[in-house]
């Protein structure tokens, strides 16, 4: 045989190889569930893929590296056409190697997850796979983001997977995350749930388990991509500048609409809010301002007028501490009645989660901006606005800022007034004594601003800030109120 023909020869087995088990392949299909292959495929800019390790067989896992908007992105997607992508030594080396490749080159690198458990007669040895992968993993975070896209079963010890993520997309009717089978959890329960209402998509976006969930896989991939957008490739470099709306747009959204003011401050089709539902009481989102990528943490006044539970404290940790990594500024657009009244037998649990937002923010170096556009109290100024805390705070004349909300005020502090006058005219009084203007000249924010230039002072000030220098002091790291 020739040269030409024993190239032929060879590039047929290759391709034989890497198409998998045709069967396994159909039965994934019949799922209405892509293959790992066409997952892969759907991630990259076309033709840009470059498989490693490509010819190494049985590890269940397809590993490489290639291009997404002409950027280079590492990716590991579990093949459950081969073996149930069971994890093994085999499958475990080849994403430690790739996670080792992202750290060295700095590029973010994405996770597909889809596997029927571990290679059960490795034993021990399988968990230890596990725990090689999940160290990797957690070395790696903070130096290059890590997103999990979650298109299958991910159970037990695999759910790690997600939780590590610095963003998790579960994808509707074919994600299943739980932490032991459902077999398990019902019989410990006392109850019959089926396995999408124990970890489905919905179960696990409501509890804060994945920061987003996906119809389908193709747009699992259309959000990753978006979100990739928004992040730079590691924490040596700044994430990408667009061409932003315009600069001067005024907003139209007042302080009645968490959402919406956080909308209309972001440039138009840039946001991806993180966490919707979980912690309804404020939005976290990722999103570009004056073309520049930033989170945005916006409370939520038609929620209880904005109290934060625990879970909205921990979500917007997450979110400032995300931002902190890859040295994104954070605007905080606060509206909050301060905290939620939590039940009895939470009330450690809501003190540990504000602690950790307060901590959060505090430790963070990455530009600050605040903007007190509705009620401004208690640990929600603390924590979001306050001078310790925030590089720039602007308030917005009707703003109110203070320790207690108007009504816990009048009713504390004007007990005796209240015989005679009447609640509304007293609280009114309250909240002028504390508004944008009275706490301004206090020097407790830096401007008033009119609410309609909003865009324009923040798009300033992260340009003021884009050079800021704030290194904390030397140390292992800081003690979290975990």
């Amino acid at each position: 045989m020739d040269h030409n023909g024993q190239l032929r020869d060879i590039l047929e087995k290759k391709n034989a190889l890497l198409q998998g088990d045709t069967q396994k392949v159909e039965q994934q299909h019949a799922k209405n569930k892509l293959t790992a292959r066409e997952r892969v495929t759907s991630l990259y800019d076309g033709g840009s893929f470059v498989e490693t390790l490509a010819l190494q067989q049985d590890t269940g896992v397809i590993t490489g590296y290639g291009l997404v908007d002409g950027r280079p992105v590492y990716v590991a997607a579990q093949d459950v056409t081969v073996q149930g992508a069971a994890m093994s030594r085999l499958q475990a080396e080849k994403i430690v190697k790739l996670l080792g490749l992202a750290k060295k080159t700095g590029a973010p690198v994405v996770l597909f997850a889809d596997s029927e458990g571990f290679k059960v007669e490795e034993g021990a040895a399988a968990l230890a796979a596990y725990a090689q992968v999940f160290a990797a993993m957690s070395r790696l975070s903070g130096v290059c983001p890590i997103l999990t896209v979650v298109s299958g079963a991910c159970m037990g010890v695999a759910a790690h997977f997600a939780s590590l993520a610095d963003v998790a997309i579960a994808v509707e009717k074919s994600a299943l995350v739980m932490p032991m089978s459902s077999l398990v959890m019902n019989a410990t329960a006392g109850t019959t749930l089926k396995d999408e209402e124990l970890g489905g998509a919905q179960m696990l976006l409501k509890h804060g388990a994945v920061a987003l969930k996906a119809a389908d896989e193709q747009q699992a991939v259309s959000t990753l991509q978006k979100v990739l957008g928004l992040l730079p490739s590691s924490n040596c470099e700044g994430a990408p500048l667009e061409e932003g709306d315009d600069l001067n747009r005024l907003l139209t959204a007042d302080a009645s609409d968490g959402l919406a003011l956080a909308l209309d401050v972001a440039d138009a089709g840039s946001a991806v809010e993180l966490y919707p539902g979980y912690g309804p009481g404020c939005h976290t989102l990722l999103a570009r301002v004056g073309g520049r990528p930033c989170g945005i943490v916006a409370g939520e006044p038609k929620q209880d007028a904005g109290r934060l539970d625990a879970a909205a404290c921990r979500k917007i940790a997450r979110l400032v501490r995300l931002c902190d990594c890859y040295h994104l500024p954070v605007v905080s657009l606060v509206m909050s009645a301060g905290m939620r009244v939590p039940a009895i037998a939470r009330q450690a649990e809501q003190m540990r989660a504000s602690a950790q937002m307060l901590y959060s923010y505090a430790e963070a170096t990455t530009p600050k901006l605040a903007v007190l556009a509705g009620d401004a109290v208690g640990a929600a100024y603390v924590a979001m606005g306050g001078k310790a805390v925030a590089d720039i705070a602007f308030a917005w004349p009707s703003a109110m800022i203070a320790p207690l909300t108007k009504e816990a005020a009048v009713q504390t502090f004007d007990a005796q007034r209240l015989k005679e006058e009447d609640r509304a005219v007293l609280e009114q009084e309250y909240a002028r004594s504390a508004d944008g203007l009275v706490i301004a000249s206090q020097g407790l924010a830096d401007d008033v601003i009119d609410p309609a230039q909003t865009r324009k002072h923040l798009i300033a000030a992260m340009e003021l800030l884009y050079t800021k220098q704030d290194e904390a002091p030397a140390r292992e790291h800081g003690n979290m109120p975990l």
